[in-house]
């Protein structure tokens, strides 16, 4: 579906008063931002009851809420987490309570949904794929219908994030740019996407990290939305399919555990070119590979981690830690990545990952 991208605030007061009563999705710190006057100007039910790692049961809470509240609308300000517990309840709201949502055919419910992040880093606000945890599992929801109506894209909501959190979703948008471009999947359009992507990050992480420049926020959050959109076509590769059981193992934030997968998974890809997967060839990877080392390669990538003192996660039961990581990758993300990762592989560099 098409989606309508705004920059600034200044048309935010005329989209919303479109609206009878929205369900306005955010985290508490919502309240500190100068938006919150205009959106307060509309009649809303506010929902906040979920999780940085959104519960199945909290959006059912918020499918509750918008049907009891009557509400016609669904606006999300803040990260991916808010943002995917918002996509959710506008694919559950019309579905039958009675049974559990993840088990009802997915369509699409006509609700309108409008994103505004908080964070530059998932680019959420631009895909139809959210994540959601089920009885302990995680569960990958897509659906062309989730990806949110319009993204407002503001760079003064950034000013506040600490400069670690800044850092992590910063390379969260950079390793997605980066295997949406080597993935299976990957087409020209995904691919200018991600050159987008790539090279506003290295124009302006700089003064986005340490000067919390303004400017540098904009070019930063586009670039973001840019890695979005170019996943939402491709989808994420090894590194991303690594990661997450290193999050949950180690508390380690999810941009953080994806950038020192990735680093392993692009060193190990470099020399194995005869693993090859994509059906373009030998020849088609080697030519991407190239193209992607014109806008950035595996040494400066490397250079960018050691500038920004972003550090391995370290175990006191390293073998063994090998063994459950390995075991957790998810082999559907795996089938996007150009070469072939073997159990004995991954565990290997989880082996170099986990110091």
């Amino acid at each position: 579906m098409s989606q309508k991208i705004i920059y600034g605030a200044d048309d935010l007061a005329q989209i919303v008063s479109r609206f009878n009563k929205p369900l306005l999705v955010h985290e508490d710190f919502y309240n500190s931002f100068s938006i919150k006057n205009i959106l307060d100007a509309v009649p809303h039910s506010d929902f906040t009851q979920f999780s940085s790692n959104p519960l199945y049961e909290d959006v059912c809470k918020g499918v509750d809420l918008f049907k009891n509240e009557n509400c016609d609308a669904i606006i999300v300000v803040g990260g991916g987490s808010a943002i995917d517990v918002a996509k959710c309840i506008k694919l559950f709201c019309k579905m039958n309570p009675n049974i559990n949502y993840l088990e009802q055919e997915k369509k699409d419910t006509g609700i309108e949904l409008i994103a505004i992040p908080t964070t530059a880093g998932t680019g959420s606000e631009s895909t139809k794929h959210a994540v959601i945890y089920y009885e302990g599992n995680k569960q990958s929801i897509s659906h062309d219908s989730i990806v949110p109506n319009c993204a407002i894209l503001i760079p003064e909501l950034l000013e506040g994030l600490p400069v670690y959190q800044k850092k992590c979703t910063m390379l969260d948008a950079l390793c997605q740019a980066v295997e949406s471009w080597w993935s299976v999947n990957s087409t020209d359009e995904s691919k200018e996407f991600s050159k987008r992507a790539i090279q506003l990050i290295r124009e302006n992480w700089e003064d986005y990290i340490i000067n919390n420049s303004k400017k540098a926020a904009e070019g930063i959050l586009k670039a973001a939305n840019f890695a979005g959109q170019a996943i939402n076509i491709t989808a994420t590769t090894a590194a991303h399919a690594m990661s997450y059981k290193i999050t949950s193992m180690y508390n380690f934030p999810h941009g953080h555990a994806v950038a020192v997968c990735l680093s392993k998974v692009w060193e190990y890809m470099l020399s194995h070119f005869d693993g090859c997967t994509d059906a373009r060839g030998v020849e088609y990877l080697k030519q991407t590979m190239n193209e992607i080392e014109e806008y950035i390669s595996l040494k400066e990538f490397n250079a960018l981690l050691e500038k920004m003192q972003m550090n391995y996660p370290k175990s006191a039961h390293k073998a063994n830690d090998s063994e459950i990581l390995a075991a957790s990758v998810n082999p559907v993300r795996l089938k996007n990545n150009p070469v072939y990762l073997s159990t004995e592989v991954l565990k290997e560099m989880y082996g170099g990952i986990i110091q």
